[in-house]
């Protein structure tokens, strides 16, 4: 069954399974291992299968070992390809104030993931990330956002700059998360307008294209001998440091 399945169409572990059935993603078929059909939390997503007309099928541990992922825990699940949003469709439903998150090139799932999971977490309207040359929704990403990605819209686009542009005109400031000279250490920064945090690759940091579109620079202060954190854990910092301005901008 694995090499007819679009490996982008999986999802696997518990957790992920759970969410995207409670957010009701279409998913064909559910597959558990036999022995894990009492366990509690298998019994949930085997009574939500039910609920929204799934298949279940329980297979044995060889049926498993097709898959490339170790982190499965008995529970595979294939759906359809993942619905992206569009850009004006997010725009159109911003919240106020906005927040936006755009992965700039991010090719780790696991980073793109963790950043998922944060930026809904942290109650963003959106994450937006490239069509080439970064990791889309797949299943590792999946698991990694841990349900998220059934909770949040994701905007795939053709161009970030252009895409930052488009931000711009909309009224929404573009922070781009950057060390360089003349950038602003976060909580100084202003965060808490209307906001697209845009966040670059590992290791590369932003793209030179995209850092042309910022309207401005945060920086989170190094005090140690390390140079630079995990594109997710600077993630988090920055996009929790706009939950606090925006909590105590309010009367």
């Amino acid at each position: 069954m694995a090499a007819r399945v679009d490996l982008d169409d999986v999802v696997y572990g518990v957790h992920a399974i759970e969410e995207a059935l409670i957010a009701g993603e279409p998913l064909r078929r559910v597959h558990v291992a036999g022995e894990r059909r009492r366990d509690p939390a298998v019994r949930k997503i085997l009574d939500l299968a039910s609920e929204r007309g799934a298949q279940v099928r329980f297979e044995d541990r060889r049926f498993f070992s097709q898959f490339p992922y170790k982190a499965h825990q008995g529970v595979v699940a294939v759906g359809e390809p993942f619905p992206y949003a569009t850009l004006e469709n997010v725009l159109a439903k911003r919240s106020k104030p906005a927040l936006y998150v755009v992965l700039d090139h991010i090719t780790d799932p696991h980073n793109a993931g963790a950043i998922i999971r944060t930026a809904e977490s942290a109650g963003a309207d959106a994450v937006i990330l490239p069509e080439r040359r970064s990791a889309g929704v797949n299943a590792t990403v999946r698991k990694a956002a841990a349900g998220a990605t059934a909770h949040i819209p994701i905007a795939r686009v053709s161009n970030v700059a252009e895409t930052l542009r488009k931000l711009k005109k909309a009224s929404i400031w573009v922070a781009g998360a950057d060390p360089a000279e003349g950038s602003i250490e976060y909580p100084q920064a202003n965060l808490g307008a209307d906001l697209a945090l845009v966040i670059g690759a590992e290791g590369q940091g932003l793209s030179q294209v995209a850092r042309k579109e910022c309207d401005f620079l945060v920086r989170i202060p190094m005090l140690g001998r390390v140079a630079s954190l995990n594109a997710s854990v600077a993630a988090a910092v920055l996009l929790y440091e706009a939950v606090r301005q925006r909590r105590d901008s309010k009367p």
